[in-house]
């Protein structure tokens, strides 16, 4: 969780939602992703979703099996269903989201039957991962 929330804090340094992923496979860091939608003026561009695109390129592969992840927030939807979609095995996250889109998160990880695959997903509570979300936004309301 440490790595993923470096790439947070490199997001928040670029004035984009500290939100950061790593992906490992076999014990080791495959992939690093952070928010891009502000520089790239992309919609998907996630963290999860930046992730993800470099861990197919280096696996040169769409299906990241035996994959795990560590976010910094509870993936949201797009995301929730772009790591079914690749078929990543773990997803561990530092913090909650606020909204009801953590419902539908539960919801897309459970509900995943046609695709015969299950992924797995633990909250690993952790404060720093809060503490800068709630930092960026607070700012941004000055």
């Amino acid at each position: 969780m440490n790595l993923a929330l470096e790439m947070a804090k490199k997001a928040y340094k670029k004035d984009e939602v500290p939100i950061g992923a790593i992906i490992v496979k076999n014990g080791k860091v495959i992939s690093k992703g952070y928010n891009k939608r502000e520089k790239t003026q992309n919609a998907i561009l996630h963290a999860e979703v930046d992730a993800i695109i470099k861990a197919c390129k280096k696996l040169k592969s769409w299906r990241l099996d035996n994959c795990e992840m560590y976010v910094t927030l509870k993936p949201c939807p797009m995301c929730a269903g772009a790591i079914v979609n690749a078929r990543i095995k773990t997803v561990y996250y530092g913090a909650n989201d606020t909204n009801d889109n953590e419902k539908l998160f539960e919801k897309i990880m459970e509900n995943n039957l046609k695709l015969n695959h299950k992924t797995n997903y633990y909250y690993l509570e952790n404060n720093e991962c809060k503490n800068i979300l709630k930092l960026f936004f607070k700012n941004k309301r000055k």
